[in-house]
């Protein structure tokens, strides 16, 4: 079902000598996940497919096992802690533990929700989180092989989740456009955060907990204290049609994937992009994936990808706080060779791979109706 791209066909764009080959898929994924350790890589594409595969430097990677217990899309995959097991989610509204070392389905929850499940996090060993498409939130405890937790306050779906270091405050975001914040050891809902004007993509910890980042459809990333939950502390628009997913890279820096697809990086206060990371030309990118240690980034979009991008500089980088603030319509920096062009040719670039596709499109269309 799924093969890699061969060096005789190389892709377009330049591979850099310590990166992995992309890898091409035959249906396009919904979601990715890195191992905590190991050169691993999770796929769930939207047929239901699970694949896992090993990848490595300056080289093509190998699919390892594959999965097709799910009925319907994949829609989120996360590792546990210890790497021994995969998780993943589906539209079928069925929960999978999968282990890593022949993907073999440990333990199955066939309806875990009432409604599509659409994403996925390990919170400690035995604890997992799955929030759902009709704002459901719940915490399974896979020993019992039921939930301890279960709330619906939101009321749209929910996107995304993350938790504190110490396992105990979990935050979700929203369609609903609300921040949701629940006590994990307590088992109970805490509260929801005032609700912004456009759906909330993604939620991170960024500033050694003390901030939470949470991108939106409207391409903007709203800031919140911890423990001052309830209001944003600050917003930052970007030049970016949506923020539909959001990664960590550093305690200060995330990376973003956007509708025009464009993998930007973001200073967080003081707030800057700092330029393109990468790029799937013209298509929605649908999850990024970090690696331990904040080297290798990886991403997934329509154009049936999985991508891989050197990082290793944005660690280095220093914001200046009282730089002045490019103007709107300034140029985007190339963070990397494999970003195509930089500044307005980077984006003339994307609209030359674009016009190009389509007159190859309309042309095929024209010999076929000859």
């Amino acid at each position: 079902y799924m093969t890699l791209c061969q060096l005789e066909e190389p892709p377009a764009e330049p591979q850099l000598p310590d990166t992995p080959v992309d890898i091409c898929l035959e249906a396009a994924a919904n979601a990715i996940a890195l191992h905590p350790e190991r050169e691993l890589l999770a796929a769930g594409d939207v047929d239901g497919d699970v694949y896992l595969f090993s990848f490595r430097a300056a080289g093509p990677g190998r699919q390892l096992w594959s999965s097709g217990h799910h009925l319907k899309s994949c829609r989120d995959a996360a590792f546990s802690a210890d790497g021994r097991r995969l998780l993943t989610v589906s539209k079928d509204k069925a929960l999978h533990v999968l282990t890593v070392e022949d993907g073999r389905l440990e333990t199955r929850i066939a309806k875990a929700h009432g409604a599509a499940l659409n994403c996925v996090l390990p919170i400690e060993q035995h604890l997992v989180a799955t929030g759902d498409d009709g704002g459901e939130l719940k915490v399974w405890d896979l020993r019992k092989g039921s939930a301890v937790l279960e709330a619906r306050q939101h009321d749209e779906y929910i996107s995304a989740m993350a938790v504190d270091a110490a396992g105990k405050i979990l935050l979700t975001a929203s369609g609903d456009g609300t921040m949701g914040v629940f006590n994990i050891k307590r088992r109970r809902f805490e509260l929801l955060s005032e609700p912004q004007s456009g759906d909330l993509t993604s939620v991170v910890l960024l500033k050694r907990g003390r901030k939470v980042a949470c991108g939106s459809c409207e391409g903007t990333i709203y800031l919140f204290n911890w423990n001052g939950f309830g209001a944003t502390s600050d917003r930052f628009s970007l030049r970016a049609e949506s923020v539909d997913c959001m990664v960590p890279v550093t305690d200060s820096i995330v990376c973003t994937g956007s509708l025009d697809g464009v993998i930007r990086a973001v200073n967080i206060l003081p707030n800057r992009v700092l330029g393109c990371v990468g790029q799937h030309l013209g298509e929605p990118i649908e999850q990024l994936a970090v690696a331990p240690g904040g080297q290798l980034l990886a991403s997934c979009a329509h154009d049936q990808k999985v991508k891989f991008w050197d990082i290793s500089s944005l660690g280095s980088m220093v914001v200046d706080e009282y730089r002045k603030k490019k103007k709107r319509g300034g140029q985007l920096k190339a963070l990397s060779s494999k970003a195509v062009g930089s500044g307005e040719d980077f984006f003339a670039d994307l609209r030359e791979e674009q016009e190009a596709t389509a007159e190859a499109a309309t042309g095929s269309d024209s010999d076929d109706s000859d």
